[in-house]
């Protein structure tokens, strides 16, 4: 056996687990995902200028990218009392289908409160409002995509 062919064979990328991450960009409208298993962190990005570099196991994480300056309706991302989301991923604002939602516009909340959960890599990720106040806006819709710095809700 050739050089090359060894060399293609013990190759650690999945040439097929790229081209399902890239169809997920596409199905939900997102710009970057990204994937770590075992020794092996993929990240696919659309609209990107760059390559980003692939790490192993035990290289520097990647700094996170800076939050948004505005979101939907023009809502600065860091304006007082507007919660984002901490990653990428799908915003729910009820525990499960057909039960109540967390919160509610007009709502009187609690600082630490769940505001909405944000599933990433099928883990649900409760997010808790940064302060007390009342719930001004609600951002997003159930079950809506969400990027990493996007606005989700405010709260005064």
């Amino acid at each position: 056996m050739t050089e090359k062919k060894k060399a293609r064979k013990t190759s650690t990328v999945d040439e097929d687990l790229i081209r399902e991450l890239a169809d997920l960009l596409s199905e939900t409208g997102l710009t970057e995902i990204e994937i770590e298993r075992k020794d092996l962190r993929v990240r696919v990005a659309r609209g990107a200028v760059g390559v980003a570099p692939v790490q192993g196991a035990g290289a520097a994480d990647t700094p996170a990218p800076a939050p948004s300056s505005a979101g939907k309706d023009n809502v600065p991302a860091n304006r007082p009392g507007t919660v984002i989301s901490p990653m990428v991923g799908t915003a729910y604002r009820s525990p499960e289908p057909g039960a109540a939602q967390f919160v509610e516009v007009g709502a009187s909340i609690s600082e630490g409160q769940t505001v909405m959960i944000v599933e990433a890599m099928k883990t649900m990720n409760h997010i808790p409002s940064p302060r007390s106040g009342t719930v001004t806006e609600i951002l997003v819709e159930d079950g809506q995509p969400v990027e990493f710095g996007e606005p989700l809700v405010v709260i005064e």
